[in-house]
């Protein structure tokens, strides 16, 4: 086994009914040594950032309504 004094760590997600395993690929990183381990409930997944889109106003307007408000004056 090789001896990776760097941090590990890796997400699981446990269904119903099943048991902690760890990936063996993090179990081989782990050898001879001190070690913590430390099991902790991983934070809520982030919403992704909504994104505001002016697509609608664009495209609000019909080609019939061109210079509908020409007769407005300029502020």
């Amino acid at each position: 086994m090789a001896t990776n004094p760097s941090e590990l760590s890796c997400e699981v997600e446990l269904r119903p009914g099943e048991k902690l395993s760890l990936p063996p690929a993090l179990v081989e990183r782990v050898g001879p040594g001190h070690w913590l381990v430390t099991v902790a409930p991983a934070p809520p997944s982030p919403t992704p950032a909504v994104r505001r889109d002016h697509s609608a106003f664009l495209h609000g307007y019909a080609p019939e309504d061109e210079g509908l408000y020409d007769d407005y004056p300029a502020r």
